[in-house]
């Protein structure tokens, strides 16, 4: 496993809190209880998922305890990834992994959850490689 599949789909904790089954690309929300930021990321992935005409296969993935964010190399809640990676385009390097609330630098300034381009962006290019894989 390299540092780039480092958040592949599957490292979700058995009972992961919640799955919406859809057809479209895995959708990871990652959060831990007390997290006041994780519902509305989910908001926001299910109204981008919409805009877009989309139905992303969504998973709430619980972050229980500190080791638990070690394993699952959550970057604070909420963390969103799509296809198992991070949309925040600016996460590869980091290793701060921990129970944590995450703030994001955006050009709206610093708020609690990624900027909606980046999970807009993330949501297309799942697209387009899946739809490109059909193809072949």
């Amino acid at each position: 496993m390299t540092d780039h599949d480092c958040c592949a789909p599957g490292l979700a904790e058995p009972g992961a809190a919640g799955v919406e089954t859809g057809d479209g690309p895995l959708v990871e929300i990652l959060y831990f209880d007390g997290c006041p930021n994780h519902e509305q990321a989910l908001a926001l992935v299910e109204r981008i998922s919409r805009e877009l005409g989309i139905e992303p296969r969504i998973e709430l993935v619980h972050v229980s305890d500190q080791e638990a964010a070690q394993r699952l190399r959550f970057l604070g809640s909420p963390t969103i990834r799509v296809a198992g990676v991070d949309v925040d385009p600016r996460t590869e390097a980091r290793r701060d992994y921990a129970l944590s609330c995450r703030v994001f630098q955006t050009k709206s300034g610093v708020v609690g959850q990624p900027d909606e381009r980046w999970v807009r962006e993330a949501l297309i290019r799942e697209l387009a490689a899946a739809n490109e894989g059909r193809m072949s």
